[in-house]
């Protein structure tokens, strides 16, 4: 009689443990089909984000092209001597842009030049591919490789700040015509700034010049960008640029 109980009693305590072992394997299995669901939504997810990054991308460029595009012509019609670059997003004058040794003013067909791209770079940045990505407009003056870097770094920056001074003072040719709507909008979109004899070119004639260096927001950057504070031109401001056209 006992020899026959055994086995029942091995019997029943297998049974009892097996239902216990395939559930954890079922639980082991359920785990890891909701790894895999996790992974390719965080997978597809992440696709899904490069392919906007890269579309935005691509609608940027084609918007900045049709821009430049828009200026380079407009600006070819209005006057000659206006070159819009649009590979490195600049505008030069030409002759009209260079300045004479150790001077830091234009003459008559630069001043006219510049009277006349001015309104077309705002136009151009009240345009609608213009209120997406247009950020600012950096003034850039040259000189050429004669003279300490110091003395020319100090004379680009006077070039660049007579043309902004230009643009800024009432007395000026540029202001005929502009509204105070314009006039601020000059004070928030360009920009002073000097840079030596960095990119000289072939001549130290065709070097002495001003540039304008168009700038757009990324991608990112235009995201968390904040609305920009119109400068106030201040009185100190004022004289510096009355005795700098002054002279």
């Amino acid at each position: 009689m006992f020899g026959k109980q055994m086995p029942s009693a091995t019997r029943q305590k297998d049974e009892g443990e097996k239902p216990f072992w395939i559930s954890f394997a079922d639980l082991m299995t359920a785990m890891m089909i909701l790894f895999l669901v996790v992974m390719v939504a965080s997978l597809s997810s992440v696709t899904q984000r490069i392919k906007q990054a890269e579309q935005g991308e691509k609608q940027r460029t084609q918007d900045i092209g049709r821009l430049c595009e828009r200026l380079q012509l407009t600006a070819k019609n209005s006057n000659t001597t206006i070159l819009v670059d649009c590979k490195d997003n600049r505008i030069s004058f030409g002759e009209a842009g260079r300045f004479g040794h150790n001077q830091y003013s234009l003459n008559a067909q630069g001043q006219n030049a510049l009277q006349e791209v001015v309104p077309l770079i705002l136009d151009a940045a009240d345009s609608e591919e213009g209120r997406k990505w247009f950020k600012q407009v950096v003034i850039e003056g040259f000189t050429d490789t004669v003279g300490s870097y110091l003395y020319n770094l100090h004379l680009s920056l006077q070039r660049s700040e007579w043309v902004m001074c230009s643009l800024l003072d009432s007395r000026s040719p540029l202001q005929i015509g502009l509204s105070a709507e314009r006039q601020q909008q000059i004070r928030s979109m360009f920009l002073a700034g000097g840079v030596s004899f960095n990119n000289a070119k072939g001549t130290n004639e065709e070097s002495r010049r001003v540039e304008l260096r168009m700038q757009f927001y990324g991608l990112k950057e235009k995201e968390g960008a904040l609305v920009p504070e119109v400068p106030v031109f201040t009185n100190i401001e004022a004289e510096r640029c009355q005795l700098a056209m002054s002279r």
